[in-house]
């Protein structure tokens, strides 16, 4: 079998209007889905991070990658991955590169487990977990009241536990009144603050029992600074989802940053260096939360190796709904769990009906502000 072509499908799909509203939601708007075509009629896709430049990301695929790609065995990942590493590795150790690097790589797991007739979860060492523990992941709003509302939502809806993106005390407290002691709130910052700022808020969020508090110092790659934070505070300290491949991680280990690794699927370099960070991980005695605001391969792909991995305690779920479905049969969540897609491969074929309605339009994006 051979790969005989690539193609990339940067989109567009709005999500449903959502009460309460998120200033989030319009710039959130944006996917890349992949396919790797076969000489024996196979498929493969493939999601790579799109809330930065998804066009720049697409051009890597198809300017540098795909020259690396055609006339290749799509079943010898570790060696094509070791390629396009090879070949991308003077602009693309971080970034859109291994953006780009982790898509494919995800493709050639869902040719591989198709061509097999095996799901991917069984070539990455065979079922563990089938269902797997969802926690929310919301969206960034406006007030307190606002996200105390959604937080409830959420719970309703059977989540046991949520994650805010608010960096005031006054959101978190208002959440914490609204679920109740029994729910698990996490807090993601997105790099906000200065080590010595982090460790003041870390203290003024204590009261409200975070399960974790993410990412809360800029630079992300200030790993000394984080270990001050984390060294200094009794929450858990979470980061990882800005960082790539397994050096990266060993170097957030070797400073003591973290409590909790978080990388994610379609930043990282894909399964093969997910799964290098997982062993990095237990050596450490740390605990792995995959980031995984996806609604595609890239959440599948997450679901496989979550489900083959032992010690890895949640998904992370994105909110709400997009308006047409990105898959042929979406990931569902229901009271707070999330089934492991079991067909060959990774089980995240895209609806063609969204390729055709949804093209990425560059003049009608919006840039991706976190503040």
């Amino acid at each position: 079998m051979k790969l005989t072509d690539t193609k990339t499908f940067p989109l567009s799909i709005p999500f449903r209007p959502m009460r309460p509203p998120s200033p989030w939601a319009e710039a959130a708007r944006k996917q890349i889905m992949i396919q790797l075509h076969t000489d024996e009629g196979l498929v493969g896709v493939g999601e790579s991070f799109a809330l930065g430049a998804p066009l720049a990301v697409c051009n890597v695929i198809e300017a540098e990658l795909k020259p690396i790609l055609l006339g290749e065995d799509p079943t010898q990942i570790e060696r094509l991955v070791e390629k396009m590493h090879r070949a991308t590795f003077l602009y693309g150790r971080r970034g859109l590169a291994m953006i780009a690097i982790s898509g494919v790589e995800l493709a050639l797991w869902d040719i591989t487990g198709k061509a097999r007739g095996l799901p991917v979860y069984e070539l990455l060492g065979g079922l563990i977990t089938p269902r797997i523990r969802a926690y929310a992941s919301l969206m960034r709003y406006r007030s307190p009241a606002e996200v105390a509302e959604a937080s409830q939502q959420y719970v309703a809806q059977g989540f046991t536990a949520i994650k805010l993106h608010q960096i005031d005390v006054e959101s978190v407290a208002a959440a914490r009144e609204a679920v109740g002691p029994g729910v698990e709130i996490m807090l993601d910052v997105n790099c906000v603050w200065n080590p010595r700022e982090a460790i003041a808020m870390a203290r003024r969020f204590a009261p409200y029992d975070l399960a974790w508090l993410e990412e809360p110092v800029w630079p992300p790659e200030d790993y000394r600074g984080l270990a001050e934070v984390a060294a200094a505070v009794e929450t858990s300290i979470a980061a990882g989802e800005n960082e790539a491949t397994a050096f990266g991680f060993r170097e957030m280990i070797a400073q003591r940053a973290v409590d909790i690794l978080q990388p994610s699927m379609t930043k990282v370099g894909g399964l093969l260096e997910f799964k290098k960070i997982c062993a990095l991980a237990a050596s450490a005695n740390l605990s792995v939360a995959p980031h995984s605001f996806y609604f595609g391969p890239g959440l599948a792909a997450t679901l496989h190796l979550i489900a083959a991995t032992p010690g890895v305690p949640y998904v992370e779920f994105p909110p709400g709904e997009l308006a047409a479905p990105l898959l042929a049969a979406p990931i569902r969540c229901a009271d707070g769990f999330v089934g492991v897609p079991d067909t060959p491969g990774l089980g995240a074929d895209p609806d063609p009906a969204a390729l055709a309605r949804y093209p990425y339009r560059r003049d009608a994006a919006r840039p991706f502000y976190l503040t």
